[in-house]
């Protein structure tokens, strides 16, 4: 689908390409912005794109060094960038989650309005992190996590896990889910696993072989860069959530337990909670039933 205008935001070190769609800005008009995970771009929500986009105005965009999106020279790094073991001119730098998280804000200050934020995957921990940022305060309507954990409340799970002995199956679970994290950290070989695997995966999402290989082989830096910490702490106290949000579980998600959201209520006033019959790239394989759930948040 054509998008109806495209823009670029300036950010720290980045030109991040964002995508307009759907109806034009207007009151009564809802706004949802889309944030996609690993190893996408924008266009894995194609479907649900084209679905909101008869009733809604739909902003996208592609997250730093994804699909058109691209770094830039003048990275500045500072305050926010996260711990001292990666200094501002790593390569790593750029994709802290203190970084993504700018960059967030930056399109939800250029989106003129508040929005339903919607987050899958790698989207959705950037989302977390956003909805309990000032930056991002009220600018922020509801937040729709899918397939991607807030990493505070990840590492107090963790911890809970291990202090009792009846939770440690479940630690050992999500360990072994997240096993990959730990290959991808390996110098070469990830990159030849992309390149490998870059044109199966394109079929799947409806892109180009090239495309899809890109975003694999550069996206592997979020792993490398958030694997020892991410500026989030598991011991601190996070800042509250004060948006409505949905977390959606498929069921059959190999990279992560169902039993993620337990305690999650605590941290979250206003919680809703869905299981789906369906795998990780649900919302993009079931973009009809996604969007009804979108609807029931954003009213329309």
């Amino acid at each position: 689908m054509k998008a109806n205008r495209q823009r670029t935001v300036e950010t720290d070190g980045a030109r991040l390409a964002v995508f307009e769609y759907g109806q034009p800005a207007a009151p009564a008009t809802p706004t949802v912005l889309l944030v996609h995970g690993y190893p996408d771009d924008h266009t894995v929500f194609a479907g649900v794109i084209e679905n909101l986009a008869a009733d809604h105005r739909v902003i996208a965009y592609d997250t730093r060094n994804a699909g058109a999106s691209r770094l830039t020279k003048e990275f500045r790094g500072g305050t926010g960038t996260g711990p001292e073991e990666i200094a501002a001119g790593s390569p790593l730098a750029p994709y802290r989650l203190p970084v993504l998280v700018a960059d967030l804000c930056a399109v939800l200050a250029d989106a003129g309005g508040p929005v339903h934020l919607v987050g899958h995957d790698w989207g959705s921990i950037q989302c977390w992190a956003a909805v309990r940022d000032v930056r991002a305060a009220g600018r922020v309507l509801s937040f729709t996590s899918i397939s991607g954990p807030d990493l505070g409340h990840l590492r107090r799970w963790f911890r809970q896990c291990l202090r009792s002995p009846r939770r440690w199956l479940l630690a050992v679970g999500q360990a072994l889910r997240s096993s990959y994290v730990a290959f991808f950290q390996l110098p070469v070989l990830p990159e030849l696993l992309c390149r490998r695997l870059g044109p199966q995966y394109a079929r799947r999402a409806g892109t180009s072989a090239e495309a899809a290989t890109g975003n694999a082989v550069r996206g592997l830096q979020l792993y490398r860069a958030n694997l020892l910490g991410s500026g989030v702490s598991a011991r601190e106290p996070l800042p509250p959530v004060e948006v409505p949000v949905h977390v959606l579980v498929p069921l059959h998600d190999p990279f992560l337990s169902p039993r993620l959201t337990d305690g999650l209520a605590a941290e979250v006033p206003d919680l809703r909670i869905s299981a789906v019959d369906g795998g990780h790239w649900w919302p993009a394989e079931n973009s009809a039933a996604f969007c009804r759930m979108l609807r029931q948040l954003t009213g329309s």
